[in-house]
């Protein structure tokens, strides 16, 4: 799904930015320029990261633990 359509950033571009070591919102709007013209896809690119981020971290916890 489109996420920021000013600039046509999709939830997979997040989550694939997220997987090649994106950390921060201001490294993703760097990157994709989400979220820099009308900011209304701020909160959802924002939230589309983090869940990717917990993702990424989840099997190496996971892995740990075991």
């Amino acid at each position: 799904m489109y996420v920021c359509v000013c600039n046509r950033v999709t939830d997979h571009e997040i989550r694939d930015a997220a997987q090649q070591g994106i950390g921060s919102m201001d490294e993703l709007c760097a990157q994709l320029q989400v979220a820099s013209c009308c900011g209304r896809c701020r909160d959802c690119a924002h939230r589309v990261l983090h869940e990717a981020l917990a993702e990424r971290w989840q099997p190496r916890a996971s892995a740990a633990l075991g």
